[in-house]
């Protein structure tokens, strides 16, 4: 897979972040180091880690063991719920540049909103996240997990834009509300759990449209997501899967594959995740 395949979309704050990415959630810290530096080898750049997946140091030791330079990768993390007070945030934050080795992070985002946790402020996180950017460890800076309220409420009450929103979208929860709420904000669109942990892959319309461009369901549902615009990262722990979900750029889907696609939505059933307005878990 040549890098010249992979688009860069370009952030609001004139930074570009690869389209597709590797993301290392559920990765055991004591496999990171290996499935990482495999990822490197299938032509991977973007990788996304965070601070509860507990494997960033794993991500520090692929990279400096992959012999690439670091200004070709793209690397975001994510703070941990149980730090959203800034001094705390500001801790979090220094330990994860520690583990993954790194002077300078690609992107840095609010893990989950938590609107029932901290008195519902997520504002003097994100203001905290602005120091980060502003001292220059984080390049960029975002959040995940964020609902058109609270997308507004940054808004409202900070100067800075959110790069990304990295939210569960995929075939039976397009999400459109916040995929809309994002996206008019100049906020892009990063796609979790993007083939519903697997659960789209027999799904009859999406089996029918990979019979027909001669691909596999998980191919086609990724294709899906890169030509709406979203960025995905999906994750494998095989070469060979790696590879698969990688060849996404020599063929493309017809706007009545996209439709068909799209009309699989379910609304809140299609819901593979916790819903972030409830979501209130603080690890021990």
């Amino acid at each position: 897979m040549g890098m010249t395949q992979i688009p860069n979309l370009t952030l609001n704050d004139g930074h570009t972040i690869p389209q597709l990415g590797f993301g290392v959630f559920q990765v055991p810290p004591e496999d990171t180091a290996r499935i990482t530096g495999q990822a490197f080898e299938a032509g991977y750049r973007h990788i996304d880690t965070a601070e509860m997946y507990g494997n960033e140091k794993g991500v520090g030791e692929a990279i400096r063991s992959s012999g690439i330079p670091r200004d070709e990768l793209f690397i975001t993390s994510k703070l941990n719920n149980g730090f959203h007070e800034p001094d705390a945030a500001r801790k979090a934050f220094d330990q994860t540049m520690s583990d993954l080795g790194l002077d300078q992070i690609d992107l840095f985002l609010i893990h989950w909103p938590l609107p029932t946790k901290y008195d519902g402020d997520f504002v003097s996180t994100w203001k905290t996240l602005i120091e980060f950017q502003q001292d220059g460890r984080a390049r960029s800076i975002g959040v995940s997990n964020f609902q058109p309220a609270h997308l507004e409420r940054l808004a409202a009450e900070t100067d800075v834009v959110p790069a990304v929103n990295q939210i569960e979208v995929h075939p039976y929860f397009t999400n459109e509300t916040a995929r809309a709420a994002s996206r008019d904000a100049g906020i892009l669109v990063e796609a979790w759990s993007p083939i519903a942990q697997g659960g789209v892959l027999d799904d009859p319309t999406i089996v029918k449209i990979a019979e027909h461009v001669g691909r596999t369901p998980a191919q086609v549902t990724l294709r899906w997501h890169l030509q709406r615009g979203d960025i995905v990262f999906p994750k494998s722990s095989t070469p060979e899967r790696m590879a698969e979900n990688a060849a996404l750029f020599d063929f493309e889907l017809d706007d009545q594959a996209i439709e068909s696609i799209s009309s699989l939505d379910r609304g809140e059933d299609g819901r593979t995740g916790p819903n972030p307005d409830e979501f209130d878990y603080i690890p021990s």
